[in-house]
């Protein structure tokens, strides 16, 4: 287990397992959804973070049946990805717990200049973190 996924378990009080599957997906969503270069720079900033995106990018993207179809109809973004981590059994306290630790760690190591580039530019984001 890398930092991150140790540290949000840790803080979040969740298992590894699922704080890696659900950093993976949070992170392959911002790559998807947040300004190109801003995210690829957070991202190759933070040890492990590459590796859980190519590991977890596709999981959390598009899918979710009538339920996803009609969130990505009228905005998705953040909603879509809450809706794909409440499947991993993670609660609203648990989710924001993990948003606000992962742009924690994000900050550690990128700079706030360029994780705060990251949130500005996902609508609905600035609110979870």
């Amino acid at each position: 287990m890398n930092e991150l996924v140790t540290r949000v378990a840790d803080k979040v009080g969740i298992a590894p397992e699922i704080a890696e599957k659900a950093v993976g997906m949070m992170l392959g969503f911002l790559q998807r959804e947040a300004d190109d270069a801003a995210v690829a720079r957070m991202i190759e900033a933070i040890p492990g973070a590459p590796a859980l995106v190519a590991q977890f990018n596709g999981e959390g993207s598009g899918g979710g049946g009538l339920l996803g179809g009609l969130m990505s109809t009228f905005g998705g973004g953040v909603m879509a990805l809450g809706q794909q981590l409440m499947s991993l059994g993670l609660g609203m306290g648990e989710i924001t717990a993990l948003a606000r630790e992962t742009i924690a760690v994000a900050r550690q190591h990128a700079g706030t200049d360029t994780v705060d580039e990251v949130v500005n530019s996902v609508p609905g984001l600035s609110q979870f973190v």
